[in-house]
Parts: structure tokens; C-alpha cells; sequence
């Protein structure tokens, strides 16, 4: 348990499922006050009803200012923010030729997160500790994914710039790049049923452990990067994939 989260104040976008999700229940467990963004409500509903006066829940979407500007106010509400963890992301397959695609992903993977961090800016602590959530795609290809790598490289690219621009801040920023991970992204590449499925099989091959990532694992790292434990790590990727880029 890291004893330092208690009645600290997170706040993490793209909270109602997968990663996000998953985050927003360790950081609870672990004591923290947390402030959820998302589009939908999802799952955070019946975490709600577990930690009533420790989590406060509301719908944005990262590419909205109005939204943003929303978050940074209960924010102020709320006191300092500690943690921020801007996760909100998606994923869509599109022909590498397409700048919309990187135009439209962009928007969420990388302008949205970055415009979160400036929304909250002058609410940080100090010291504050932030992780942005890249790709582990960022070292390999996929074909029909570049769109979504372009989108995550070039978040991790601004995202280690930064590091040494507000370290004199307080602020500690780092990266956390997941492998192939159960949860609903995968479902909204588009793929047919039968596809999905075959691609999910080629996938497990190169995975040490043979299957896809639960949420918690990526959670973890995540919470390590956000604790002091990780207090001289500065612009790190922590790729966290079963293995899958060692093959």
C-alpha cells in the first residue's frame, strides 16, 4: 500500500473504464480523493457507491475547453491536485494516408491530454507528480494503426520536453506505455467479430505470459509513477507489455 496517496487529491480523465478505470480504483484503495472525467459514466457509478466521499465524478470530454475549464473548477473546489493522470484516449484503424485520422485522434490522445494539463496547471501541488499513457506501438508498426502511434509518439515526444520544463516547477512528469490490454479500445478499432478475434490470437503469440494485460497491471505502474518511490524517474516511458516488443 502506499501509505502517501491518503487523502491526497488525483485527478485522472478517461476514468470509466479500462486503464482509467482501473487507476481511479487503485488510487482509491490506496486512500487518495479522486476527481474522475469522462465521457460516460460507465463503471464509475457502482465505484461511486464504494467510496461516496472519496470519489467525485463528471462528464467532459477532453477536446471540449468548456469541459476542461469545468474540471479545472471542481478541481479548485477540491483543494490541490497532487496526481494527474490524463488517460482519456481512442483508437480508430484507418489507411496511413489519411491526415484526418491523425487529425481526429490526435485530438483526444494528444491535444487532449496535454490541454488537461494546462487546464489543471496552476491547481498542481508542489511537488506534483503527472503520467501521460503512451503506446507500446511507439517501437514497433501495426498496420492500420499509424494514425494512433503518430498520435501517442508525438504526446511522448511533447511529454519528455516538458519534463524538463517543469521539473524546476515540482512537477514530475513520466510516461506509461501499455501493451495489449483487456479492455474496450479493442472493441472500437471497427473489426468484425471473427477478425478481432483472429487478431487477438496473432497477438497472444508474442505475449511471455500468453494473453493480454488485466488493466490493474498497467494501474500499478502507473501508481508507482505517481508515488515518491519513483521520485528520480523524469520523462520515462515504463512499457508495460507482457512482453510483446521483445520478440
Amino acid at each position: 500500500m502506499f501509505r502517501e496517496f491518503e487523502d491526497r487529491l488525483a485527478v485522472v480523465t478517461g476514468a470509466s473504464s479500462g486503464i482509467g478505470l482501473a487507476t481511479t480504483r487503485r488510487l482509491l484503495e490506496n486512500g487518495a480523493r479522486v476527481l474522475a472525467m469522462s465521457r460516460t459514466m460507465g463503471d464509475l457509478d457502482s465505484l461511486r457507491s464504494q467510496y461516496a466521499t472519496k470519489l467525485k465524478c463528471m462528464k467532459g470530454d477532453v477536446t471540449k475547453s468548456e469541459d476542461l475549464q469545468t474540471l479545472s473548477d471542481l478541481a479548485r473546489q477540491l483543494g490541490q491536485i497532487d496526481y494527474l493522470v490524463p488517460n482519456a484516449g481512442i483508437a480508430r484503424l484507418a489507411n496511413g494516408m489519411e491526415p484526418s485520422a491523425f487529425e481526429h485522434q490526435w485530438a483526444v490522445n494528444g491535444a487532449g491530454a496535454l490541454n488537461t494539463l494546462s487546464a489543471v496547471r496552476e491547481q498542481l501541488a508542489k511537488p506534483a507528480s503527472v503520467v501521460f499513457i503512451g503506446t507500446f506501438l511507439s517501437q514497433i508498426t501495426f498496420p492500420g494503426l499509424a494514425a494512433y502511434i503518430a498520435s501517442k509518439s508525438a504526446l511522448k515526444a511533447h511529454a519528455k520536453t516538458l519534463a524538463v520544463e517543469l521539473a524546476p516547477q515540482g512537477i514530475r512528469i513520466n510516461l506509461v506505455s501499455p501493451g495489449p490490454t483487456a479492455t474496450a479500445i479493442w472493441s472500437s478499432l471497427g473489426l468484425p467479430a471473427d477478425q478481432l478475434s483472429d487478431v487477438a490470437g496473432q497477438v497472444n503469440k508474442r505475449l511471455l505470459s500468453g494473453c493480454f494485460l488485466d488493466p490493474a497491471a498497467v494501474a500499478d505502474t502507473v501508481l508507482f509513477l505517481l508515488s515518491s518511490a519513483s521520485r528520480g524517474l523524469y520523462g520515462q516511458d515504463l512499457i508495460v507489455d507482457n512482453g510483446y516488443t521483445l520478440q
